[in-house]
């Protein structure tokens, strides 16, 4: 091998180099060609290979031309002849109309109420795919249209409500239909997409006169609340005024059953005492004077017994010790 020399030393000449390597080459040619054919073949293979996660679908084109699905799982396409498109079946999407995050979006939000007035509406509509084939082949712009036809169903609906039931009570309803209305144009366009939710943002009168329209809610609001205060004022008196009947009612009625049978009582006792009466007359009417005397003396704190044959000829003898004792404690106060 010849060598040159430079300034660093003697190396090889690289042509006799490039030259050995390509005779060698030639020499083991036939040997070669197999194993290299074998390593083209193995990643011409290697890359038709594909996988398909949990919750996607795959959709196979040979020559461009949808061929297949795929499920979840190891799969495999003919290079450069199939194309696997892989597309999450599951996930939930969404679109935002009349904003992007922060930004508000004037022309796509500022719309003309069914008693023409104006007001910002921004919405934000949530839907997943769930035909792989239509979402991607009906549609040149999925995302666009979808936007585009929710701000026509958006608008579609609030040009048939007035402000008022848009901006308080009347907002649940007109997701709603928006929702419904949007589907079935989706459906129309076959976009293979299924709109889960739609829901409003903001709902709100343009800046010029926003306040005004705030104070006008406010006012509602404000005879909402004094409506239900004065409805649970009413729902509290009117039980408790009625369970204050009923007791009064029932106290009547037990009063009454207990007179009557009190009476029924002393009907039944009088009844007793004039049949023994009938039987014994004198027996009972000394009987009853002295149960008649010991109940009225009972009640007597001081008692004076006087034989009646002492009181004949002389004078009545009144009851003075209380009247005098009172007298003498007063003159010894003095």
């Amino acid at each position: 091998m010849r060598r040159q020399f430079d300034d660093n030393g003697p190396h090889p000449d690289v042509n006799e180099v490039v030259t050995q390597v390509s005779d060698a080459f030639r020499r083991n040619a036939p040997k070669l060609g197999p194993l290299i054919l074998l390593l083209v073949l193995g990643a011409i293979a290697w890359s038709g290979i594909f996988i398909i996660e949990p919750g996607e679908q795959g959709v196979i084109r040979t020559f461009g031309r949808e061929s297949g699905k795929a499920a979840p799982g190891p799969h495999f396409v003919i290079p450069f002849v199939q194309q696997l498109d892989k597309v999450n079946i599951e996930k939930i999407r969404r679109i935002e109309v009349g904003f992007r995050g922060e930004e508000r979006k004037p022309h796509e939000a500022l719309m003309l109420t069914g008693d023409e007035n104006i007001v910002e509406a921004q919405m934000i509509v949530q839907y997943r795919v769930t035909d792989p084939s239509k979402y991607l082949f009906r549609l040149s712009n999925v995302e666009g249209t979808l936007r585009a036809t929710a701000e026509v169903a958006l608008r579609s609906m609030v040009g048939r409500t007035n402000i008022d039931a848009l901006i308080t009570s009347g907002r649940e309803q007109v997701q709603e239909e928006t929702r419904k209305w949007l589907q079935m144009l989706m459906d129309e366009y076959q976009s293979g997409l299924t709109v889960s939710e739609v829901k409003l943002q903001t709902v709100d009168a343009p800046d010029e006169v926003k306040e005004a329209f705030h104070d006008v809610v406010r006012a509602r609001e404000e005879k909402e609340k004094l409506i239900n205060q004065a409805q649970g004022y009413k729902n509290d008196k009117i039980p408790r005024a009625r369970g204050e009947s009923e007791k009064i009612a029932r106290e009547a009625e037990a009063y009454k059953r207990s007179r009557i049978v009190r009476a029924e009582g002393d009907a039944a006792r009088f009844e007793a005492m004039l049949a023994e009466y009938s039987k014994a007359e004198q027996v009972t009417r000394a009987r009853m004077y002295l149960e008649t005397m010991e109940r009225m003396l009972g009640k007597i704190d001081r008692k004076v017994v006087v034989d009646g044959a002492l009181t004949k000829g002389t004078l009545p003898i009144l009851p003075l010790a209380p009247q005098v004792a009172g007298a003498v404690a007063q003159a010894g106060g003095k």
